[in-house]
């Protein structure tokens, strides 16, 4: 069950408009108001804003049926959000995020008209998923307080939020919006501006080797989505690639990277900080220290706790009976509006 607290000072009576009220902003419209703000969501027309502020409550209430929201999770979300029009939502609003589909000139129109209508100090946030920060900040009154503030789906539950810092954004903004994620629970991480960011340029590098591998026979999807759930997802739940190496032995991926290249090419060229790490003698935990600095005792700490995390997250997966493998099944809350 998810918890964010009630109340939360960070966000406690602080008004914020949604720009765009779909899956993705009827989300974090959701949590901000769990947390005790005052969210004025915004879409296409009156109309469409408050059949998506009803929508928003009902999803609240299905996610308490489900065991999802905390009891009364509901009726904070029924208190907490409204329908607005435009120049009344973001007239008033301390926080403006917009989170319209991912197209640059939809974002710039929807960037301009918001930050000329809130108040000068208001902070102006994109939730986009890719878009680099400096494409759209020249539509924005005051770029020094607009930033990237990007919640993956669905964003209820999915823990890590990007925060892309543009050239122009105020060096102090990222740290308070960091804070104040952080106090409801998630994790939230500071980035530097370039397209997608660090979740999709990871991703996508995943999907486009794993189609790869479709077109050319290695595998069905359903056997490669297997084969990365079942082990090294499995560990990124726990750890990012940078540990999973370290853990793994650098040599190892060193090693493993050549005959890689000699397959398939520059694509899989030994990435210059892991030759340099291995050249140093740094090869991960084995020696105290790769990318992480890894002390002995530290070590035997964190082995301890994978072994364990791992063993819980078995016991999850294999105790779950109403969705099935993650093969061809789903849950129904995705609408592809952001990765």
């Amino acid at each position: 069950m998810i918890r964010v607290p009630a109340d939360e000072p960070h966000w406690s009576g602080k008004r914020v408009c949604v720009v765009g009220a779909g899956y993705m902003g009827g989300g974090i419209a959701q949590m901000l108001a769990l947390a005790g703000a005052r969210v004025s969501v915004v879409d296409v027309d009156a109309a469409s804003a408050k059949d998506r502020a009803r929508a928003i409550v009902e999803q609240a209430r299905r996610f308490v049926d489900r065991g999802l929201f905390p009891p009364g999770a509901e009726l904070t979300v029924a208190a907490g959000v409204t329908a607005a029009e435009l120049p009344d939502a973001a007239g008033r609003a301390s926080l403006v995020v917009e989170a319209v589909a991912e197209d640059v000139e939809a974002k710039r129109e929807v960037l301009h008209r918001v930050s000329r209508l809130a108040p000068e100090d208001a902070t102006i946030a994109t939730n986009t998923s890719s878009i680099p920060i400096g494409t759209l900040a020249g539509s924005v009154h005051r770029p020094e307080r607009f930033l990237g503030v990007h919640w993956f789906n669905p964003p209820q539950f999915v823990p890590g939020v990007e925060i892309i810092v543009g050239a122009r954004t105020d060096p102090a903004l990222p740290l308070d919006i960091q804070a104040a994620l952080a106090a409801i629970g998630k994790w939230p991480a500071i980035v530097s501006d370039s397209a997608g960011f660090v979740g999709n340029r990871l991703q996508f590098a995943l999907f486009r080797e794993a189609a790869l591998m479709l077109e050319e026979g290695v595998a069905t999807a359903e056997q490669i989505d297997e084969v990365v759930r079942g082990t090294f997802g499995y560990r990124l739940p726990f750890f990012g690639p940078f540990a999973i190496a370290d853990m793994a032995g650098l040599d190892v991926y060193h090693g493993a990277f050549r005959i890689l290249e000699q397959a398939y090419g520059p694509r899989f060229s030994t990435p210059g900080v892991l030759a340099e790490q291995v050249a140093a003698g740094r090869l991960g935990t084995k020696t105290g220290g790769g990318f992480f600095e890894r002390p002995a005792d530290e070590t035997a700490a964190m082995v301890l706790r994978r072994d364990r995390w791992y063993a819980a997250l078995a016991e999850l997966v294999a105790g779950d009976t109403d969705t099935g493998t993650a093969t061809g099944t789903g849950t129904g809350t995705g609408t592809g509006e952001a990765p």
